[in-house]
């Protein structure tokens, strides 16, 4: 005869009698978080763009292209582990907005929708202001590739 694997189990197969939701296990891809998080970030007003300054030049070219589709996680990295996630992002606000307040929002709902939606306690959120936009900048035009 086979020792128990444990509650609710018998020889390492659920008994059919625990609940539907308790049977089996559900893990969370770090994309899922790093997607999550940015387009959380990108809710709250003040925020221009995201990520450093290679980082947003690629994503222009990216963008340029056709079919291209925008990269919603630029600027954010993201560390997940069964229970618990850690998010930095890197944020590039408007000139004129006060910091340490768009910092705040954006940690809040990105706390918010991360644990909302994916159920994931999320430890901290580390902010890194790169840049700020200037009124009258516009993005820096990305050179023709045509070959003449």
């Amino acid at each position: 005869m086979a020792p128990s694997a444990g509650p609710g189990t018998a020889a390492g197969r659920t008994l059919v009698n625990e609940p539907a939701g308790t049977r089996g296990r559900t893990s969370i891809a770090d994309t899922v978080v790093l997607k999550i998080a940015g387009m959380a970030a990108r809710e709250i007003p003040g925020v221009h763009d995201m990520g450093g300054g290679l980082s947003r030049t690629l994503g222009a070219v990216r963008d340029r292209v056709p079919g291209g589709r925008p990269n919603v996680g630029r600027g954010v990295k993201v560390e997940v582990g069964e229970r618990q996630a850690a998010i930095d992002v890197e944020l590039v606000v408007e000139y004129g907005v006060p910091v340490p307040d768009v910092a705040r929002d954006v940690r809040e709902n990105v706390i918010a929708a991360v644990e909302r939606i994916t159920g994931l306690e999320v430890v901290e959120v580390n902010i890194a202001v790169t840049d700020v936009h200037l009124p009258g900048d516009e993005d820096e035009p990305i050179a023709d590739a045509r070959v003449a």
